[in-house]
């Protein structure tokens, strides 16, 4: 079996203020403090002597290359990120940085969603990805605007309730 695997999808660039200033102070913390951490770390284990039975040198490597695979990831990712703080000329629709109240048409239940990037979602939260399905079927929709999305578990109908921009 071989480790090739589909390019991923294309995500969109766009992000918050605060989710910019978070992915830096990752990258920062990562940086300048974890990864000097496990390379002092991995030297001890190192020098304990036979590596092919140290368990701890074995760990801090792993963890190492868990490390420079963020950072790397977030060295490329943090620079073309364009960062979105201001909201949209027509904030009586569905944009980028929208708090946006749904109504499920057929339970009646209501749902509170914000759009943002796809390195800030948090669904605890109720932050959605502007790529998901969800979110791309609400955008330009105004108040009162009908929609369906084809989520998970099938098609279903929304109704948006309230939109604001925070």
């Amino acid at each position: 079996m071989g480790r090739w695997r589909p390019p991923a999808e294309k995500s969109t660039a766009l992000i918050t203020r605060a989710g910019h200033e978070r992915l830096k102070a990752e990258l920062d913390e990562l940086w300048r403090v974890k990864r000097p951490e496990v390379v002092k770390a991995l030297a001890a284990a190192a020098a304990e002597g036979d590596r092919s039975e140290n368990a701890e040198y074995t760990y801090r490597k792993k963890q190492l290359g868990e490390i420079d695979r963020r950072v790397r990831y977030l060295s490329k990712r943090v620079p073309a990120l364009r960062v979105v703080d201001e909201p949209p000329s027509d904030p009586s629709a569905v944009f980028f940085g929208a708090t946006v109240e749904v109504e499920d048409e057929v339970s009646g239940e209501c749902r509170r969603y914000r759009i943002v990037g796809p390195d800030e979602t948090d669904a605890r939260l109720g932050w959605i990805s502007i790529d998901s399905p969800l979110a791309r079927a609400m955008l330009k929709k105004r108040l009162d605007d009908g929609f369906e999305a084809e989520l998970p578990g099938g098609m279903r109908r929304f109704a948006i309730v309230a939109v604001d921009y925070l």
